[in-house]
């Protein structure tokens, strides 16, 4: 019954219908890939804009305790930071690989 089985030729694919049907199945996933690629570069490119725009810029006032007399209890002196913009902050200075319209435009 075995022999057969292993004899039997209904049903069978070709080599040629074979290769064919593997070289279409590559040729779709290499450019479902590269348009995967393009896709999470953009979304990356967009994510390191909103980092690159936020400001991280802070001022703190001091305060100070008085005894009296001219004499303080406790004293803090304020504290500030201006974040300036990087180079890197803009992304018009990325040359992106992708051809999205979102992209080009800015």
């Amino acid at each position: 019954m075995l022999k057969t089985l292993w004899n039997d030729e209904a049903g069978v694919i070709l080599s040629a219908e074979l290769v064919l049907i593997c070289t279409i199945l590559v040729l779709g996933m290499i450019v479902g890939l590269v348009e995967l690629q393009c896709s999470i570069v953009s979304e990356l490119s967009d994510l390191s804009s909103a980092f690159g725009n936020l400001n991280q810029s802070y001022q703190v006032s001091g305060f100070a305790s008085s005894k009296g007399a001219g004499q303080f209890k406790s004293r803090t002196y304020g504290a500030a930071y201006t974040d300036r913009a990087d180079t890197c902050d803009c992304d018009a200075n990325l040359s992106i690989v992708c051809t999205d319209p979102g992209e080009v435009a800015k």
